[in-house]
């Protein structure tokens, strides 16, 4: 199996070759080790940080997870931070602690944005 894709880890976006030969991955492409790491993850096991938005009493918070999670989680994580009530959140808070047993917290990137009235 052949694919190509851009590395992101850097802001060469390296067009990379990953080929996929038994369970031996090789890249290609790539000027760095980050881009090496990054395709083997993305063909083994992709991760992203998730963003989203809580609404509380006070307003609209963004939160984000503190580090990636496994992509095949992300909608089950998606469900959970919808499920979330607080009247106030603070920038800094941390909502859910290691959402989907991933080791990754759910934290508020900043303070409400706007009024908000049930």
């Amino acid at each position: 199996m052949k694919t190509n894709m851009i590395c992101i880890m850097c802001p060469l976006g390296c067009e990379l070759t990953v080929e996929k030969v038994d369970d031996e991955i090789k890249v290609s492409g790539n000027n760095c080790i980050r881009g090496e790491k990054y395709a083997t993850s993305e063909l083994t096991e992709p991760v992203r940080v998730l963003t989203s938005v809580i609404i509380t009493k006070n307003g609209v918070v963004s939160v984000k997870t503190d580090k990636p999670i496994p992509k095949k989680k992300i909608e089950e994580a998606i469900k959970l931070i919808g499920n979330v009530k607080a009247d106030k959140l603070n920038f800094g808070d941390v909502v859910i602690s290691n959402i989907l047993n991933t080791g990754a917290n759910v934290v508020v990137t900043r303070d409400a944005v706007l009024d908000f009235k049930e």
